[in-house]
């Protein structure tokens, strides 16, 4: 069984962590019910934020590079999957999404709930703790429709999983239905045959360019209707009104790239870079709106990103102009390569997490449930978050290991195991949508692992399988482990929901 790499357990009290170092700060001086903000942008490469990438990336982002000078970046985070649902539902639950029904690929927007009922997830987590939970944006983690469909209410979806509020659409931007979501309905039905990108059942007046203004105006009356949060005794929270938890799902840049008319041309550098700089706008302003509303020091703001940069907006024509969008890192999107999977993660939280500070341990987006326990020193039951390790350590100024280990997996469903300096990919190519993809490497014949020592090798240029069959053969095991016990934290074993295949056949290419 996989485990942590540190010997503490996964959970802590925030007054033990405080003791571990001169730079930490006290228990005491830091609310104990912080309000929590999720902002998921939508294939937001790790090299489009110009802070993580200042030699290779072109286009500017103000408001994230400055939530980045006020807190934690990471430089080794990852997403559990290069594509956009199973990495949803892993950051929402702490559970790997290869252990569910979805092996591959993501849903579409007529899909089934995949979720499953009762299944504790980030925001009932909160909610146990009092929190009032929002989500504004994109689920794309399926819906059970009524008897009606676009007509009677909505009988699974994000207010069965313990969101109070949503409002948002039911996939990407690109998916049908084309309609906004009102907590369980559609406030108007899709009767009308709309394409952005795709085709389908679309509201009369939903229009794409208009998601991502939406979406932010909502999060902002959100922030503003939890008034001014100011702590008259810092050292009690019992004058302080009901915390919330806002996961703010964003459908950019994804395609299709519909920047606003203000925004058009304003990055010289093309669509998707000047619906970059909007999404960045729109961050910032949620964050502006934060501090307006008195709330800056108790509340903890992550952001990060689903997967890669999309390689079919053409990363060929970003290049040219010199912009990397997965800065020195292989792939994009789909990938099972380090540009699939690795993606910004930024935190704030005044007098929590230090200023401008920097962390280069492995993390994942799969860690934000234990991470969100632990700061409650709350138990997690032995089925839940069962992926999970906790890494408010880190945030607490305590700079070591939290992981030794993390698994990803491709767009067409196959492995990759880190652990420590090595990744371990049972594929002969991509394992996604880059050359090769896997029935062109198989024709060429070549490895079917893919070994990379990625402290001397981030862009995984030189394939050392051959060389190591000691490592390679003991990731495998690993991984089938891993797989076989249903968890990769402490705990008793428990069930996979189907059979897991680890080394996926090529297909051939129609």
């Amino acid at each position: 069984m996989l485990r942590s790499a540190t010997m503490p357990p996964v959970f802590h009290t925030l007054a033990i962590l405080a003791l571990i170092g001169a730079a930490n700060v006290a228990a005491d001086d830091a609310p104990t019910r912080p309000n929590i903000v999720v902002i998921l942008c939508d294939d937001l490469g790790y090299g489009d934020v110009q802070v993580l990438n200042p030699q290779r990336g072109k286009i500017p982002t103000p408001n994230i590079d400055r939530l980045a000078a006020d807190g934690m970046r990471f430089a080794d985070a990852h997403s559990s999957c290069s594509v956009c649902t199973p990495s949803r539902y892993s950051l929402l639950t702490g559970r790997y999404a290869w252990r569910s029904r979805l092996q591959s690929g993501v849903l579409n927007g007529m899909s089934a709930p995949l979720l499953a009922p009762n299944q504790l997830t980030l925001a009932t987590l909160l909610k146990q703790q009092g929190y009032d939970a929002a989500c504004f944006g994109k689920w794309h983690l399926g819906l059970e429709f009524g008897a009606d469909q676009f007509t009677s209410p909505i009988v699974d979806g994000p207010l069965q999983h313990g969101f109070d509020h949503f409002y948002g659409i039911a996939a990407s931007l690109d998916m049908p239905p084309f309609a906004w979501i009102e907590d369980d309905h559609f406030p108007e039905a899709p009767t009308a045959t709309k394409t952005f990108m795709r085709s389908g059942p679309s509201a009369p007046s939903f229009e794409a360019v208009d998601v991502l203004p939406t979406l932010t105006a909502k999060a902002i009356e959100f922030i503003k209707s939890h008034g001014d949060q100011t702590r008259n005794d810092a050292n009690s929270d019992a004058d302080q009104p009901q915390p919330y938890f806002l996961y703010l799902p964003l459908a950019s840049p994804h395609t299709p790239l519909v920047p606003t008319p203000a925004w058009q041309g304003r990055s010289g550098l093309g669509e998707y870079a000047d619906f970059v700089m909007q999404t960045d706008a729109a961050i910032g302003e949620i964050l502006q709106a934060i501090d307006d509303a008195g709330q800056r020091d108790r509340t903890l703001v992550i952001l990060t990103s689903d997967n890669g940069f999309a390689p079919y907006v053409k990363p060929e024509h970003l290049e040219q102009q010199g912009h990397y969008p997965s800065a020195n890192f292989r792939g994009y999107k789909s990938d099972v390569w380090e540009g699939g999977h690795r993606i910004p993660f930024l935190v704030r939280w005044p007098g929590v997490v230090a200023a401008n500070a920097e962390s280069s341990q492995l993390i994942g987006q799969i860690d934000l449930v234990a991470t969100v326990a632990d700061l409650f020193d709350e138990p997690l039951p032995a089925n839940a978050a069962v992926d999970s390790v906790s890494f408010l350590p880190i945030l607490q100024g305590d700079d070591r290991p939290v992981r030794q280990h993390a698994i990803q997996q491709s767009a067409d469903g196959y492995f990759a195991i880190r652990d420590g300096q090595w990744k371990l990919e049972l594929c002969a190519g991509s394992g996604g949508w880059s050359e090769p993809r896997e029935p062109q490497a198989t024709k060429r014949k070549l490895s079917p692992d893919q070994l990379y020592d990625l402290a001397h090798d981030p862009g995984e240029q030189q394939n050392v399988a051959a060389n190591n069959p000691e490592i390679v053969a003991r990731l495998t095991q690993e991984l089938k482990e891993s797989i076989a016990n249903g968890r990769t934290t402490p705990g008793p074993a428990q069930q996979n929901d189907v059979e897991i295949v680890i080394r996926k056949t090529a297909k051939p290419r129609r």
